[in-house]
């Protein structure tokens, strides 16, 4: 079973696919983390996340061996993700390993924003997970400051939605729903709720490609 979701920065999409691999026993892949790796990549080389060539450089040389996973949750690796994400070549880069991933035996959950779209559209049930711009900043605000951080909500609510205007207006894979995929809006659910919702939909799916 290949399950493929998509949706915005901070909707919830990362902990719910995480929790639907561990419950349907499929490997997990965030996709998302691809991209940020190669954002603090090249800001740890003293880059700028928007120059083509130098990210694209990164990208096709990327070792997530090699990558700290703490880096990648701060706000910083997200908006270089989000830059990087938009230069054709990187997302070239990442495609085939996203693509070998999602062909793997036994199945697979990826998220990210162009799953259902580009990587997978071929996959069994396509989920895009949303929420509304305050409540992901509230999320993304209590998240960092969890982690020590000195964030402002504000300016994380200005981010979050310079990103989505971002990822959806990108010429190569914008986010957006695939015409196929189930909406499932978090902004009102916990993860306990959302996880529930997911499932149920996943159940119908397959149940209905079955009979």
């Amino acid at each position: 079973m290949l399950i493929a979701i998509d949706g915005p920065a901070a909707a919830g999409k990362g902990t719910l696919a995480r929790r639907l691999a561990a419950h349907y026993g499929l490997a997990f892949l965030d996709t998302g983390s691809l991209y940020r790796a190669v954002g603090c990549r090249v800001l740890e080389e003293g880059g700028d996340p928007a120059d083509a060539a130098f990210a694209a450089r990164i990208a096709r040389a990327l070792d997530m061996d090699e990558i700290d996973e703490t880096h990648l949750r701060t706000a910083e690796a997200g908006a270089a993700a989000s830059k990087v994400a938009v230069i054709p070549a990187v997302r070239q880069a990442l495609l085939d390993f996203q693509r070998s991933f999602a062909a793997r035996d036994g199945g697979a959950v990826l998220d990210g924003r162009d799953i259902g779209t580009v990587v997978a559209p071929h996959a069994d049930v396509k989920l895009f997970v949303t929420a509304s711009p305050e409540e992901r900043a509230r999320r993304r605000y209590e998240e960092l400051k969890l982690a020590g951080a000195e964030v402002d909500q504000g300016r994380i609510l200005d981010e979050i939605i310079a990103r989505d205007a971002r990822d959806s207006g990108r010429a190569d894979a914008p986010l957006r729903a695939a015409d196929d995929a189930h909406l499932l809006d978090t902004t009102k659910l916990d993860i306990e709720a959302a996880f529930r919702m997911a499932v149920s939909i996943i159940d119908r799916a397959m149940e209905g490609s079955v009979s």
